[in-house]
């Protein structure tokens, strides 16, 4: 097992770990920022997701591959080329620079058609989530969009304890309202998903 995997599984163990440490009643956190205008966000590709590649005239250049695991794509007369952690147009042009030394003048155009995105910018859900799972993050995520896509909370859940660990902000934890946002109905419970968030629901104590 690498360093850099061991060092990932021990973060999200220590992060797990807080869950059993949260009790119920107030939050010792700040509560997490409402919703507001979001400002504009630039999918990056991450290892998993396919990327449709389209040569302009040069249809036998022109086709979908994945990105492999180390974040790089192979493609005709595009070898080992790094894709993770550039948007579209941006891969667009290093693969333009790339065909430019076998062909006149390429004009490229990249389409992600399969998101999952680098794993720097996934939205973690750990606790006690109906399926707590790892989602893909997407503009505009809300927690009520998170919440609807793990099932929900389990009956042991203490909702309005959870909390968001805030990678993007040096791992600021945040309280939120899951209980009053999906039992309750009340909106303003509802807050907007950042890149990278962690979302902890803990057990209820009874």
């Amino acid at each position: 097992m690498s360093k850099r995997v061991l060092a990932a599984i021990t973060g999200w163990v220590a992060i797990a770990a807080t869950i059993i440490l949260s009790g119920c009643g107030t939050s010792r956190f700040p509560p997490a920022p409402a919703l507001a205008a979001s400002s504009d966000y630039n999918y990056v590709i991450g290892p998993g997701d396919t990327v449709n590649i389209v040569v302009w005239r040069n249809p036998e250049l022109s086709m979908s591959v994945p990105v492999r695991p180390d974040g790089k794509i192979a493609a005709p007369l595009v070898e080992d080329l790094p894709a993770i952690g550039k948007d579209a147009t941006t891969l667009a042009r290093d693969i333009e620079k790339a065909l430019a030394k076998v062909i006149r003048d390429p004009v490229v155009t990249v389409v992600v058609t399969n998101f999952v995105g680098p794993y720097s910018e996934q939205i973690r859900v750990v606790g006690e989530a109906a399926r707590p799972q790892v989602l893909s993050y997407k503009q505009k995520m809300t927690l009520l969009d998170v919440m609807i896509a793990v099932g929900g909370m389990t009956d042991f859940a203490d909702g309005n304890s959870a909390s968001i660990l805030r990678t993007a902000e040096g791992s600021k934890r945040y309280s939120v309202r899951i209980k009053d946002l999906i039992k309750r109905g009340d909106v303003s419970a509802n807050v907007e998903m950042k890149p990278g968030d962690v979302l902890i629901i803990p057990q209820g104590w009874f």
